[in-house]
């Protein structure tokens, strides 16, 4: 009994490319949920739940939140080119004919871009954290563990 028949394999691929699309479709939505104003607006709340969390003086507050705004501004760009990029892979999808080269260079282009911005969010990170006292990183990093482990990321 040969086990990848021609149904098996076309039921994988229209499986695989059902996925894909949906997770492209996932990924448009949730990056068109926020505009520029509403991250700054976010990371003004998260901020605020940060400096509580480390105790973060005036000072620190400061220097603090220009860091935080300008990494925004920094990817405010990438997030408007990623988010055009699902779009773009399913008008390929529907196309008559498949072309592999340009999914391949739509797939390559947004893996650039969240390096750069996952880049750049490395950055921002080591920035904060020279700010911050070695007893607060530890404050922080506590803190996040927790919220992750809360959010069904590992134990």
């Amino acid at each position: 009994m040969r086990i990848l028949n021609r149904n098996t394999i076309v039921a994988f691929l229209l499986g695989s490319a059902l996925t894909i699309g949906a997770g492209a479709f996932a990924v448009d939505r949730q990056i068109s949920r926020f505009t520029s104003g509403d991250a700054n607006a976010h990371a003004e709340r998260m901020l605020k739940h940060l400096y509580v969390e480390v105790d973060a003086t005036e000072a620190q507050k400061a220097l603090i939140a220009p860091l935080v705004h300008k990494a925004i501004d920094d990817i405010a760009p990438l997030h408007s080119q990623l988010h055009k990029a699902p779009a773009d892979f399913m008008k390929m999808l529907s196309q008559p004919a498949i072309d592999r080269a340009a999914l391949e260079s739509n797939r390559a282009q947004s893996v650039q871009l969240v390096d750069q911005a996952s880049k750049r969010l490395v950055q921002l990170a080591a920035d904060v954290g020279e700010v911050l006292t070695p007893a607060q990183r530890q404050q922080l990093s506590e803190h996040l563990g927790k919220l992750h482990r809360h959010h069904g990321h590992g134990g």
